[in-house]
């Protein structure tokens, strides 16, 4: 494409020049590759189909990314968790076949799997229900514990000198107290309790500048990443509207604090149909969109037709088409062809690859991947799973 960013004939650049001029819609030598990660149990299926049983999942060396040649990046290393952490022993409450109630030391009660393909606990109680229960959280958020901070300074020349793009944490306004109060028990307590639920994203908000702003008057970032999974296939937990009084001027405070230090590539992993959201994320100055689970609506083809090229976009790959023959991966791949041209997008799978995607599948994607994403024969031979394959 005569438009196209990619420019084979570019001087080669470093993984931090590609992904900055990428983000900024500049012309590179090839495309950005990341992936999102994968299940335990595809893991476990392409064991038993040719992936090396040393390969496991995570990031780094000995990984499946890193055997599929994914693009490294670092991060700033910040803490915005509870401090001193819950302590004590996991109680069991009850047991039976395949099947126990345990109570975990900061209180929450659950029943969790004990054979079987795990799945996520079904929870019996949270830990916050109310201020009393709030207390014994919000003085574990204390922004001067000692604990909370790092060596900036030393790592700030580290990664100053390094090639990779540099990240740092956006933190988490919705997802973390919906976690700690429950999914239903918080959208009651928005009307019920609107106060507590406002001190708490805002005790984490400050937080979060607290830790941004000391570790970045030493360190430059060239992305913040955070997440809220708090969108489903109809759309998000609470209305834009609360969204947007609750969340968005905090967000924009922490937004504005990392384009303060020149950190200007700000996205939140929230999966499902994030569409009714995207405005007041862009209004709070969070520009990206990840990882864009296609099936429930978040379509990067869609989005970026209706919002151009304000917005950025990491994702977009329909993981059920892996599961398909070549045909249909070709096809998805293709659907975002012209997405890839333009720059402001990093193609991967919407989620974690499920364990109906065979080995096969998943090496075909990749190879034709970073096909389109104009990288060199060379440079695909380097990618050792793809080093023999017959098309």
């Amino acid at each position: 494409m005569n438009d196209s960013i990619l420019d084979s004939t570019k001087p080669r650049l470093t993984h931090r020049e590609r992904f900055r001029r990428l983000m900024h819609y500049q012309t590179v030598d090839r495309g950005v590759h990341w992936e999102f990660g994968y299940l335990g149990e595809t893991v476990d299926r392409w064991h038993q189909e040719g992936l090396p049983a040393d390969i496991t999942a995570g990031e780094g060396p000995g990984s499946i990314e890193s055997y599929f040649g994914v693009d490294p990046s670092a991060w700033v290393p910040t803490h915005c968790g509870i401090l001193p952490g819950f302590t004590g022993d996991v109680k069991v409450l009850s047991a039976g076949e395949g099947k126990r109630v345990i109570e975990l030391p900061d209180g929450t009660i659950q029943e969790e799997q004990t054979s079987g393909i795990h799945t996520i606990p079904h929870y019996i109680k949270f830990p916050i229900a109310n201020r009393d229960d709030w207390k014994r959280y919000k003085e574990r958020l204390d922004p001067a514990h000692p604990d909370r901070r790092f060596d900036w300074k030393k790592i700030g020349q580290e990664l100053l000198r390094s090639d990779l793009p540099v990240g740092i944490g956006l933190g988490s306004f919705f997802g973390i107290p919906r976690n700690w109060i429950g999914f239903e028990n918080i959208a009651m307590m928005c009307y019920d309790d609107r106060e507590l639920v406002e001190e708490i994203v805002e005790t984490l908000t400050v937080l979060y500048c607290t830790q941004i702003e000391r570790a970045m008057q030493e360190c430059e970032a060239d992305f913040a990443g955070g997440w809220e999974d708090i969108c489903f296939r109809n759309g998000p937990m609470i209305s834009p509207q609360m969204f947007r009084e609750i969340v968005g001027p905090r967000l924009k405070r922490v937004c504005d604090l990392l384009r303060q230090h020149g950190c200007d590539v700000i996205w939140t992993d929230c999966d499902g149909d994030v569409r009714q959201l995207i405005p007041v994320w862009l209004e709070s100055g969070l520009n990206c969109m990840f990882p864009l689970e296609v099936h429930p609506g978040s379509d990067p083809v869609a989005i970026r037709k209706e919002w151009g090229k304000q917005i950025l976009l990491r994702g977009g790959i329909d993981k059920q088409q892996l599961s398909k023959g070549r045909k249909e991966i070709m096809a998805e791949l293709k659907r975002v062809e012209k997405l890839v041209h333009e720059g402001g997008f990093i193609p991967g799978v919407d989620h974690r690859v499920p364990e109906d995607v065979s080995f096969d599948n998943y090496k075909y994607y990749i190879r034709e991947k970073l096909a389109l994403l104009g990288w060199s024969n060379a440079d695909v031979a380097h990618v050792w799973p793809l080093r023999n394959m017959k098309r």
